[in-house]
């Protein structure tokens, strides 16, 4: 049969079945009525003016909630990003930002990338630094297998690009003010000297043109030397107050100032002599309780202080000789030298004398002399009090200086002589041509130190903080002092109490005690100092464009008007200060903290919080609560919470409790983790203040802040070594259960048995 007629044949019986199924006033037979059409077309407008009505007031909730507190959670996991950040400071850091894993993308195994470049082991091993409850061969079988698993990974795997240490990252910002173009200083400003000395110890060529010329002059003001034929001031105690005064140079004892720690209400400074820091290598020996020369460094010593006679210009015929004389007096002075934790047994430390007394003790030395040519102009007398760390080695110094002394010549004053000049040498050398930079180099790798050498310029960073410290001060806090930085210190420190007073405390007094000193102390940035106390610090300091050693007298000049100072100044700041200190009733947030690329006031907030909120809510805990696992139960709780995710996610469900942590270990995953929630709040706080926050690389608000804190969880800071993982995974246990995060934390590969609990 034809299709078509199919077709045909059909349709008639289709269309009879409907006709007789439909009511007779709407049959064909008869025509529609235009009331049923009219009907249709008035309930579809109502409709839609139903709906449109619908999308309005629910637009209207939504913006409603939008600026509600208690929906901040969702706006800052909202899927429509603000406006992208594109300060110079942003578009620098988003290059960093880029190479960044981000967890979210890759939640199986972001956290099992290691800190690389920095020639930190790849895969760390989960069993390392635990204690295990199983047998003592299930921690290397474990250990074998991450580390195949590791090994098998290796050519899919990226390494984490590590920020550099807060250190260099204050030393590259000082070492861009000091590296300015040159013209923008008035002459002899501040400023300029302080970038004149940098750019005179960067001018390598200059130094190794003059050789140890520099040098020889310095001997010839101090009256010549015996070894090179010429000595015309043979009172030792006429160099030795030179050396201490004029050039920082302690050869006998050292003297620094400090408070007894034995009146702990009396911040009254004292001057403080200890043993000095000896160029020969000793030994203690706890048998006879003397220190003597290690027989294995003897070799490269001796070598070494023979390379520095020869630099200097000392006679070949005379040479050997005054070596041998001088290696026998450092080690006949050393032997009454003793290790730190022999002096706090024997209760050596901080005994009390009169300089009268000590006179007595140890007559050889002018004690009064000496100490008023270190602390020109203080006045000084025989009925102050001095504090001592090693009364019988002053004693034994004392005795064999006299000794010395009794024989003639160079057998005798002459070596004593020698003694000092090589003391000042060791004080000088690195203002010195690259020879003696190299001698002391060798010396150092052949007594063990395989640390590399600084470059030039992190050298030159350290010359120049030693006597300009106080104006590098104020020329970093010029670069930081933001309305950005008050703000973060704020809502961290207020975020900080509020958690405190959660936590599971022992008992009430615990609890009291430590919300009582928390509260008590304030946070503070360090002050500039007195334009016109800076003035009169460095106003006599005469800086040469081309002698960088005379540069370094004038700043052993300065170290010196500096140590006067610590008599009258309860506070002396530390420029290189990168953690929060505590001063009196404040806890001091130092300067040098708030540097890119861990904080910029351009940044986005988030990428503020997430990394330098995270690093200085970690240091506040450290710093307050040193002690809280006496006090609390929660730091012991929350590590075993915080385990036992880690333990389910990389070895199983089944795994829990085959692993467990050391106390020490315990309080520093609580430390970490508390610091990342504590950072968080903060942000959190800080939105609710300011609720547009700007976007970087397409990432931003809770998903930037923990993109920012994955990176500087790397930084290598003291207690780092007391975490058993890479602490990036606490993005996971942040996660769990939670609606912090802008998308689940789930591995596909690995299924959870059960849902983990939020810790």
């Amino acid at each position: 049969m034809n299709p078509s007629s199919v077709a045909t044949a059909a349709e008639p019986n289709m269309q009879s079945m409907t006709i007789e199924d439909t009511p007779a006033a709407a049959q064909p037979s008869e025509p529609k009525p235009f009331a049923w059409n009219k009907c249709v077309k008035v309930v579809l407008v109502l409709l839609g003016f139903l709906l449109f009505a619908m999308a309005i007031g629910s637009g209207l909730h939504s913006l409603k909630q939008w600026k509600s507190p208690s929906s901040l959670h969702s706006l800052a996991n909202s899927r429509a990003a603000p406006q992208a950040c594109c300060s110079p400071a942003c578009l620098k850091v988003a290059d960093r930002l880029s190479l960044a894993i981000d967890p979210f993308s890759q939640p199986c195994d972001y956290f099992l990338f290691t800190c690389g470049l920095s020639g930190a082991t790849r895969g760390r091993q989960r069993g390392k630094g635990t204690t295990h409850h199983s047998n003592s061969g299930e921690g290397e079988r474990t250990k074998k297998r991450h580390g195949k698993r590791v090994e098998t990974d290796r050519e899919n795997d990226t390494l984490v690009e590590r920020l550099p240490d807060r250190e260099t990252l204050l030393k590259e910002s000082i070492r861009e003010i000091l590296e300015m173009a040159e013209g923008l200083d008035s002459p002899n400003s501040l400023e300029w000297k302080a970038r004149q000395f940098y750019r005179s110890c960067m001018n390598t060529d200059s130094i190794e043109g003059q050789g140890s010329e520099p040098f020889l002059k310095v001997i010839k003001q101090l009256g010549g030397w015996s070894a090179l034929g010429q000595w015309t001031q043979t009172d030792i105690n006429s160099t030795l107050a030179l050396l201490m005064g004029q050039y920082g140079t302690f050869p006998f004892f050292s003297v620094f100032v400090g408070k007894d720690p034995n009146q702990q209400h009396n911040n009254t400074p004292y001057i403080q002599i200890d043993q000095p820091d000896f160029q020969i290598p000793t030994e203690w020996d706890d048998q006879s309780e003397t220190s003597k020369a290690e027989a294995v460094s003897m070799r490269p010593f001796l070598s070494s202080s023979l390379n520095f006679l020869t630099l200097l210009g000392v006679p070949r015929s005379s040479r050997a000789m005054s070596n041998g004389l001088y290696m026998a007096l450092s080690s006949e002075l050393a032997k009454k030298s003793s290790p730190l934790h022999h002096r706090l047994q024997t209760n050596m430390l901080y005994q009390r004398v009169t300089i009268r007394e000590l006179q007595t003790l140890a007559p050889v030395i002018d004690w009064l002399g000496c100490l008023k040519a270190t602390f020109h102009p203080l006045a000084i007398s025989e009925s102050d009090s001095v504090l001592l760390h090693n009364l019988p080695y002053i004693v034994h110094m004392s005795d064999t200086i006299s000794k010395w002394l009794l024989k003639n010549g160079v057998m005798g004053s002459g070596t004593i002589q020698t003694y000092m000049i090589l003391s000042l040498l060791h004080t000088l050398h690195p203002a010195l041509d690259s020879r003696f930079r190299e001698t002391q180099r060798n010396l150092s790798v052949a007594l063990g130190n395989m640390e590399e050498e600084d470059p030039r310029w992190k050298h030159c960073i350290k010359t120049t903080e030693r006597g300009f410290d106080v104006l590098l001060g104020d020329m970093v806090r010029d670069r930081t002092a933001h309305r950005e930085t008050e703000e973060l210190v704020g809502n961290l420190y207020s975020s900080l109490q509020s958690k405190l007073t959660d936590l599971a405390w022992r008992n009430k007094e615990s609890r009291n005690s430590v919300l009582k000193r928390v509260k008590s102390l304030t946070p503070r940035f360090m002050a500039h100092t007195d334009k016109q106390k800076l003035a009169e610090l460095y106003s006599e300091v005469v800086i040469s464009e081309d002698s960088y050693f005379a540069n370094c007298l004038q700043s052993l000049l300065l170290q010196q008007k500096r140590r006067t100072q610590l008599f009258s100044q309860s506070f002396q700041p530390d420029i290189m200060s990168i953690t929060p200190f505590l001063s009196g009733s404040a806890i001091i947030f130092p300067s040098g903290m708030f540097l890119p690329p861990l904080f910029h006031p351009s940044y986005p907030r988030a990428l503020n919080y997430g990394g330098l909120g995270f690093m200085m809510a970690k240091d506040l805990l450290h710093l307050l609560l040193p002690d809280l696992h006496t006090e609390s139960g929660s730091p012991e709780s929350v590590a075993a919470c915080v385990w036992s995710h880690y333990i389910s996610v990389t070895e199983g469900p089944g795994r829990v409790g085959a692993f467990s942590l050391a106390p020490s270990q315990k309080l520093e995953v609580w430390v970490q983790y508390t610091a990342l929630q504590v950072a968080l709040q903060a942000y959190q706080n800080s939105l609710q203040q300011h609720q547009n926050d700007a976007s970087l690389t397409g990432l931003f608000h809770n998903h930037l802040f923990l993109t920012s804190f994955t990176q500087v969880s790397c930084d290598p800071y003291p207690y780092r070594q007391l975490m058993t993982f890479e602490p990036s995974f606490l993005v996971s246990v942040i996660c769990a259960n939670s609606d912090l995060c802008p998308s689940q934390m789930t591995c596909e590969k690995k299924p959870l048995v059960a849902p983990l609990d939020s810790c």
